[in-house]
């Protein structure tokens, strides 16, 4: 990419970021004020080594476009995070996850995964907003009211009974469909696989993620490493036949991240 071209693409970013500051207010105080006595926020992630890699398959090319390459300028630093995440999944993450999976049932761990997914709900209908979705956001209230009621405060999912489908919609998505380039690749440590475009958005959705707001609480530091162990504890294996399967995972990953990032932006 040419030196002018980043320079727009950086532009096209700050002036996403600045929108969205804009909108915030406007659109989000009242629930972030419900929880204004929760003041802090941590880095924290929704996707984190295997559910990054798992929910990342290789897709088929869309008719109505190829799919561009990622510019790589730190490829060096990004193999080593690759293989620091790699190390930390076969040596802590996979062990720690393998024994909670041999004493706790799947039905329950499937509860689990479903009881934090349905806490994230204002982040994804915040986004069905900024992408003028409204039938998106509409289906995003009604599984939320509906699987916070019937469904055990969301341990179950009668919304997916009732056809209502989770729509899976962040701030990364958002800034991409308003023609915002991904810039470059990213692989961090621990949150994985990443760009630019969707570091600046897993950012601005922490601020509508109702568990960053545990960071004074001690519970945080117990609620976050065991939804990672629960989720991981129901994907054991995946990752595991992508290494198998790629005579390059670090390329292989960054494609299929690549792929799937720009597929969720034309789905729209």
């Amino acid at each position: 990419m040419s030196g002018r071209a980043n320079r727009v693409q950086f532009l096209k970013l700050i002036l996403g970021i600045s929108i969205v500051s804009i909108l915030w207010p406007t659109l989000f105080a009242p629930i972030c004020l419900a929880e204004d006595e929760m003041s802090i926020f941590a880095s924290t992630s929704d996707e984190i080594i295997q559910v990054a890699i798992a929910n990342i398959p290789p897709e088929p090319s869309k008719p109505e476009g190829t799919i561009e390459p990622i510019a790589d300028p730190i490829e060096p630093v990004n193999r080593a995070f690759f293989h620091f995440n790699d190390k930390l999944y076969f040596w802590v993450l996979k062990p720690v996850a393998t024994g909670y999976k041999a004493v706790v049932p799947e039905d329950a761990r499937v509860g689990v995964r479903n009881f934090f997914s349905n806490l994230t709900t204002p982040v994804r209908v915040a986004n069905c907003l900024l992408q003028v979705n409204f039938k998106c956001a509409g289906t995003e209230t009604a599984r939320f009211l509906l699987n916070t009621g019937l469904g055990m405060g969301g341990f179950l999912d009668p919304g997916k009974d009732a056809h209502l489908e989770k729509q899976d919609k962040d701030l990364g998505q958002t800034l991409g469909i308003w023609g915002i380039g991904p810039g470059f690749y990213i692989n961090w440590p621990i949150l994985g696989p990443s760009s630019l475009r969707d570091t600046a958005g897993f950012i601005g959705d922490l601020f509508l993620d109702p568990r960053t707001y545990l960071l004074n609480d001690p519970i945080f530091y117990v609620v976050r490493p065991y939804e990672l162990v629960n989720d991981t504890s129901l994907r054991t294996g995946e990752y595991e036949d992508f290494k198998e399967a790629a005579l390059d995972p670090y390329i292989a990953l960054k494609d299929a991240y690549t792929q799937y990032r720009q597929n969720k932006i034309r789905e729209r």
